[in-house]
């Protein structure tokens, strides 16, 4: 008997449609691979239901997605919502969801394969075998503490942004690292500011306390600024990094450019009920409706899905292999074509994909 799955799928704008569409082609060439019973929602959300219902993220939508096994979610935003008041802009679209599902990590692996290599900015020697996830605590810190914009203080203006973290947060977040670790190569790098800032001090403390009930997994600390170098000159020392929400903000995106381009790379945002699935680049409205968007950052999102959401590890894995076979086979989307490659549109680049699953 086959396990039957709600998947909720939200295009959102952009080239969003056709990225997801792509991706669910590839889950549906695993699902009749490994028996799984699985039926799609479609939802809207960002600038597209502002359009229709005049909000970004709807109420139905909202419900699905709570309803569902799992959320794969294409992009929001673009041009045409510059001017729409800043509560009601697409991009509250995915925030909205965030805080409703209550999902706190955001996992974002960074892989370079090796047909991908010649792609990155680093040298082949430094950047060859990188294979990384950084664990982002995506609901505290800075981002979400009291502020205030304009003060009078000692006869001169200013503002401020207070950083706060609980125990709870933290030990939940370094939970859910080790326990990544532990399906990976065994390691917890642990990212913070301890010699400056007291949050960081307590985020310490209580990720070597949660360490003490992984003994097969090793932890190390490093200071945001280290690690930053450290990701530049060897980022093939890492396996999972955790950190807050400021420093994975920033350390994520400087990971994201070691591959060569931001069109592979998956993201899953998890917490203690549905997650949602998405890849990490934008809704890209110059190139929406051509048929040249790199559909493999979705795919290989949805491969995060059947793995955190569905735990179908053999399907989740089939769809990574067949990626990898794709690209070692020299199939390219435009983004990625250089002369003595197959160039393919969005579609070819799916159907490719399945076909190798």
């Amino acid at each position: 008997m086959s396990a039957k799955f709600d998947v909720v799928v939200i295009p959102g704008d952009g080239i969003g449609l056709e990225i997801t569409s792509g991706a669910v082609k590839v889950l549906e060439a695993a699902a009749k691979k490994y028996d799984l019973d699985i039926s799609y929602t479609y939802k809207d959300a960002g600038g597209t239901a502002y359009d229709k219902f005049g909000v970004p993220l709807p109420e139905d939508t909202v419900e699905a997605a709570k309803s569902s096994d799992g959320v794969l979610f294409g992009a929001v935003g673009g041009d045409k919502w510059d001017n729409v008041k800043p509560e009601l802009r697409p991009e509250k679209a995915i925030l909205g969801l965030r805080k409703q599902l209550g999902l706190y990590a955001n996992l974002r692996p960074v892989k370079v394969l090796d047909a991908l290599v010649g792609y990155s900015p680093l040298r082949t020697d430094r950047v060859k075998g990188t294979d990384l996830v950084i664990v982002r605590e995506l609901t505290g810190g800075i981002y979400f503490g009291d502020r205030c914009e304009s003060e009078q203080y000692n006869g001169a203006e200013r503002a401020w942004d207070l950083e706060n973290y609980s125990v709870p947060e933290v030990e939940r977040i370094a939970e859910l690292a080790f326990r990544t670790a532990k399906l990976r190569r065994g390691k917890v790098t642990s990212v913070d500011k301890a010699n400056v800032l007291a949050t960081s001090r307590l985020w310490r403390r209580t990720t070597a306390k949660v360490a003490e009930k992984y003994p097969d997994v090793a932890l190390d600390n490093l200071y945001v600024d280290n690690c930053a170098m450290q990701l530049a000159v060897n980022p093939k020392q890492f396996d999972v990094i955790v950190t807050g929400n400021l420093f994975g903000d920033i350390l994520s995106d400087e990971a994201a450019v070691i591959s060569g381009s931001i069109g592979m790379l998956p993201s899953a945002s998890l917490g203690d009920g549905t997650g949602l699935f998405e890849p990490i680049h934008g809704s890209a409205p110059d190139i929406a409706g051509k048929g040249i968007a790199n559909p493999l950052g979705t795919i290989l999102s949805a491969a995060m899905l059947l793995r955190y959401a569905l735990r179908e590890e053999q399907a989740a894995d089939s769809v990574e292999a067949a990626v990898d076979k794709v690209l070692a086979d020299g199939i390219r989307t435009p983004d990625l074509w250089k002369d003595g490659f197959e160039k393919v549109n969005t579609d070819e680049m799916a159907q490719a994909v399945a076909e190798r699953v």
